[in-house]
């Protein structure tokens, strides 16, 4: 990874959460590539610590802050170590979210998995959101991404809550992109399909029969890599894309092409 002076990033702060592997982990060395200070946000310390050590041997700056995205004082003592750190905040991905244990029909869909999967996948968001947003305002504006999923568009069988949460992502953003779009606050938010990360080795049962059938499913004949969606979180988050508010960016390799 070669460091960067890119304008839209010099001297910005960027926070990440899910920043202890896959899809998080990719996007902070992003950020950090492009020129920005990074906080990794994530509940696996080790994993946090990992990644914000990687940016610093490359020659970027970094901290590492453990943070249960579903503990409103978690967000908001994670995000307080960032100004304290840092001294501003320019730049959110929420993108810390988790995968269902098991599939199941609505009816029988147990109910501490369904509030456990909305606690992360949504409530996380939002929870991230309203502590992140007072702290963007300060520095004139920014811009926060959030991470759906192709199930943020389709409906998944056996999977009401993920499917819930990743429409509910989808459509938080565009009610904020919307509520500070007047204040230079952009919000959008990506829905990746099948990347190959950890959760998804988890997805697939590690096994090659698993990875063939996930691939099977994606029209582009191979899993995406989390470097790809870090691209689109890093593009949506520069001047580039000024004019983008409130889209729902899918990167799936063509999986939810109708």
């Amino acid at each position: 990874m070669t460091m960067k002076n890119n304008e839209s990033y010099t001297g910005k702060v960027a926070f990440v959460t899910g920043g202890a592997s896959g899809i998080g982990r990719a996007t902070a060395l992003a950020f950090a590539r492009e020129g920005a200070s990074v906080v990794v946000a994530d509940i696996s310390e080790q994993g946090n610590q990992e990644t914000a050590r990687t940016i610093e041997e490359l020659g970027g700056r970094a901290i590492a802050v453990k943070c249960d995205v579903t503990r409103t004082e978690d967000v908001k003592a994670a995000l307080d170590k960032t100004v304290e750190a840092f001294g501003r905040l320019d730049f959110a991905f929420n993108n810390a979210g988790i995968e269902p244990r098991k599939a199941a029909p609505t009816a029988e869909y147990e109910e501490e998995e369904w509030n456990r999967i909305i606690d992360i996948n949504l409530r996380g968001v939002f929870l991230c959101m309203k502590h992140q947003i007072p702290l963007i305002l300060k520095q004139g504006g920014g811009a926060i991404v959030n991470t759906s999923s192709g199930a943020g568009i389709i409906g998944i069988k056996g999977s009401p809550a993920y499917t819930a949460a990743k429409h509910g992502a989808i459509g938080l953003t565009k009610a904020a992109a919307l509520d500070y779009a007047a204040q230079n606050i952009r919000v959008n938010v990506v829905c990746p399909g099948y990347i190959d990360t950890p959760m998804m080795g988890r997805f697939t049962g590690g096994t090659d029969e698993g990875r063939a059938k996930v691939i099977a499913e994606e029209p582009v004949g191979r899993m995406g890599k989390p470097e790809e969606i870090a691209e689109a979180v890093i593009w949506l988050c520069s001047d580039a894309a000024a004019f983008m508010i409130g889209h729902a960016m899918v990167i799936d390799g063509g999986q939810t092409v109708q």
